[in-house]
């Protein structure tokens, strides 16, 4: 997979884009369960109270607080209030908030910053214990000595069961105010010794019963504080979950550009190669194979594109945000997250051993199953002529049985994660809940922070499930990915020189083999050997010869669909090595033996030789290549559709059709390979007295096996295992070689030779 990364290049901008926008999702996501544990724990528990410094408070409240305060503590306090009376100018503006105002001094809050608010948290709100457990033990003196040792007061001496009955609350306090200093640093000290073990969080929500009672006692709306702080929230989350489904379409379109810009960029550039290659890369890759890779195996990449960007980014921030979240809600259950990190990857490591393997032999037996169905398809009529059709559909049932059974077996073992997945997600949320309750119980975390840290660990098993996913896809798109770089990164051994020549223009179309040899690589043996001729312009040159005597690899090294060996091929002069595919190529018009037709109308294959030509040039040729009586006989002439291969014609139309593509090109050269075939000899004789009308002026190869086809032509090349046995016209070979005497004999009587 790392191979194609560089193709990636292009899409730089869009996939940076996607992890921004994916670290904002993730950071929202992460958010949310902490709003949700506010509105448990600051909306419901303490009342939309946030922290234990009110924004207000009586004179007279204000004093019992300062008594348990050290000067210190007293002075940071007083300067972050106001005192506000009848007299103060903002009088008639707090009246309204305040009620109580009217009756007594209050103290306002001045605006003062967060690390301010920290620091005063634990001051007010232990002070705000102590008042408030007193107050209780002036209420129920029979609790008294319980309720003092709950606050430490044991350990100073300090007793409110000993005081005189029918104290009141001031009473109480003005005696406290009147202790000695030391004893009341004693009774401070006790009482932060024992709210100390709480912490800063758990002082702060023990603390809002008090204030709020303070609320109350000012006339202030306590319900209206809790609902306005739980709309606040839960609009900021709404807001956070529109931000996070934002991203995601956002990333789902971008992903999606990615992958199929880079899926389109890629079957272009394996296109664009295969053109390129030569019959020895052909040779390399079977049809059906390259069919695989430009298709199935660039759309396992393009699956996998989306999902690495959506999963590779988005996953990991969410598992490690996840992580540092849940330990800072709660340390004494991390134990929980390590056990279901160590499940979960184990899991992930079992399963991807297994199957990885399996996805490598998948990929091969497609190419397997669609050559199998590409045989069939395309040999249909003989499957049928035979009676074969039991024994392909064996044949096909086989390959799609290995494939199925391959199959089955991945899916079989991927799909255990789920189950295993949920099972983890129901046993930790089990877990947490059972640790959780016994911590919540002891003070040690509050109950908003336990149902947070349940939803971090939700969020980190979903996020190593996903990480899952993605070691499931990578194995088998890897395997694409390496199919399809295997063709990308194969050269073809035939490429155009650096420095080309240019053709020279005094002999168009001469054509010279030196001693050329050839030998189809890795061979043992040559197929040709030590052939040299010269093929002239206005002149047919015909090659006969028995089945595999060389005469189509003669053709394949003419167009450098192969390469020599040794020798040299020169064309106009120049050694075809030494100019450009597209140069040689433009000067060669070719008739395969195999005649293919393209998908379209009669027009549009022949202007497959010249795009430019008019309509006057695609009769010529066509009434050259004794088409026309066909084409005239159809009712769109020209315009007639063509099926793909031609199958919606016959044989002997189809050749004529792709005789009449090669004319319209009007080649210097003109290779016609075997094509005469499937022609009745009267077409044949009336095809090969037009070309020599035609074609004056093109150098002319004819490849055949038929000897009444070469006859006429002035030069003829007989060839016997790769190896030229005779040159000259016919009546010279009758004369002075045995092979062509053989085969002419074979064909044809004397009187019809003579």
């Amino acid at each position: 997979m790392i191979k194609l990364t560089k193709y990636l290049k292009p899409f730089t901008f869009f996939i940076i884009l996607s992890i921004i926008l994916l670290f904002a999702q993730a950071m929202a996501d992460l958010t949310l369960p902490d709003y949700m544990s506010n509105i448990v724990n600051n909306g419901i528990q303490q009342g939309g109270l946030v922290n234990a410094v009110p924004e207000a408070i009586r004179q007279s409240q204000m004093d019992k607080l300062t008594i348990f305060m050290s000067s210190e503590e007293k002075a940071a306090v007083l300067k972050d209030y106001s005192l506000i009376d009848k007299a103060s100018s903002d009088y008639s503006k707090f009246l309204h908030d305040y009620p109580q105002l009217e009756k007594e001094s209050v103290y306002v809050l001045n605006k003062i910053n967060t690390s301010e608010t920290n620091k005063l948290n634990p001051i007010i709100g232990k002070s705000f214990l102590v008042v408030s457990g007193i107050e209780q033990m002036i209420k129920d003196p029979s609790k008294a000595s319980a309720a003092g040792a709950k606050l430490g007061f044991d350990k100073t001496g300090f007793d409110l069961s000993k005081m005189p009955a029918g104290m009141t609350s001031g009473q109480v306090f003005a005696m406290l105010a009147k202790l000695p200093a030391e004893q009341l640093s004693k009774i401070k000290t006790a009482a932060d010794q024992q709210f100390d073990v709480l912490g800063n969080k758990m002082i702060t929500q023990s603390a809002v019963g008090p204030i709020k009672a303070e609320y109350a006692a000012l006339g202030m709306n306590t319900g209206k504080i809790q609902s306005s702080y739980i709309l606040h929230t839960g609009l900021l989350m709404l807001l956070l979950s529109l931000l996070s489904a934002a991203c995601t379409i956002a990333v789902g379109y971008f992903s999606a550009r990615v992958a199929a810009g880079l899926s389109k960029n890629l079957r272009r550039m394996v296109f664009t190669k295969v053109e390129d290659f030569s019959n020895t890369e052909f040779d390399k890759f079977s049809t059906a194979s390259l069919i695989t890779r430009s298709t199935n195996d660039i759309t396992q990449i393009q699956m996998l594109i989306i999902i690495l960007i959506r999963i590779v980014c988005y996953a990991p921030i969410m598992a490690v945000g996840g992580i540092i979240r849940a330990l800072a809600k709660s340390t004494s259950m991390s134990w929980i997250i390590a056990v279901a990190v160590i499940v979960i990857i184990s899991l992930i490591l079992i399963v991807f051993s297994i199957s990885m393997p399996r996805f490598r032999i998948v990929q091969k037996l497609i190419d397997r199953l669609s050559l199998v169905t590409r045989e069939n398809l395309s040999g249909m009529m003989v499957v049928r002529a035979f009676n074969m059709q039991k024994f392909e559909e064996n044949r096909f049932d086989k390959a799609n049985i290995d494939l199925t059974k391959t199959s089955l077996f991945i899916n079989r073992v991927m799909v255990t994660m789920m189950p295993i997945m949920m099972l983890v997600m129901n046993g930790i949320s089990l877990l947490i809940i059972w640790v959780g309750a016994h911590q919540v119980s002891i003070s040690h975390i509050q109950v908003g922070d336990m149902m947070a840290f349940m939803q971090y660990a939700m969020l980190i098993i979903i996020s190593f499930l996903m990480i899952s996913f993605m070691f499931i896809m990578v194995p088998r798109a890897s395997v694409s990915a390496g199919r399809i770089a295997e063709v990308l990164e194969t050269d073809s051994v035939i490429k155009d020189p650096e420095n080309a020549k240019p053709f020279g223009s005094s002999t168009n179309g001469l054509l010279e083999f030196k001693n050329v040899s050839f030998r189809y690589p890795e061979a043992d043996e040559d197929v040709l050997n030590d052939i040299s001729f010269t093929a002239k312009q206005g002149r047919t040159t015909a090659f006969i010869g028995s089945t595999g005597s060389g005469k189509s690899t003669i053709v394949n090294l003419i167009l450098r669909f192969y390469d020599v060996t040794e020798g040299s091929i020169l064309v106009d002069g120049v050694n075809i090595r030494d100019v450009k595919q597209h140069d040689l190529r433009g000067k060669i018009g070719y008739v395969p033996q195999q005649s293919i037709l393209f998908s379209g109308t009669i027009e549009s294959n022949l202007k497959y030789g010249d795009e430019s030509a008019s309509q006057m040039q695609l009769i010529s040729a066509a009434q050259a290549a004794q088409a026309m009586e066909f084409i005239s006989e159809k009712p769109e002439g020209f315009n007639s559709d063509i099926s793909q291969g031609g199958k919606n014609v016959s044989g002997g139309q189809n050749q004529r059709l792709s005789i009449a593509r090669a004319l319209v090109k009007n080649p210097e050269i003109l290779i016609l390979d075997d094509c005469f075939s499937a022609l009745d000899f009267k077409t044949d004789k009336a095809l090969r007295r037009a070309l020599k009308g035609y074609a004056a002026k093109s150098t002319i190869l004819v490849i055949a096996q038929r000897v009444g086809t070469v006859m006429t032509a002035e030069q003829i090349i007989v060839l016997d295992e790769g190896k030229i046995k005779g040159i000259g016209t016919h009546k010279e070979l009758m004369a002075s070689c045995g092979t062509y005497r053989e085969i002419a004999l074979s064909q044809l009587s004397e009187e019809e030779l003579a």
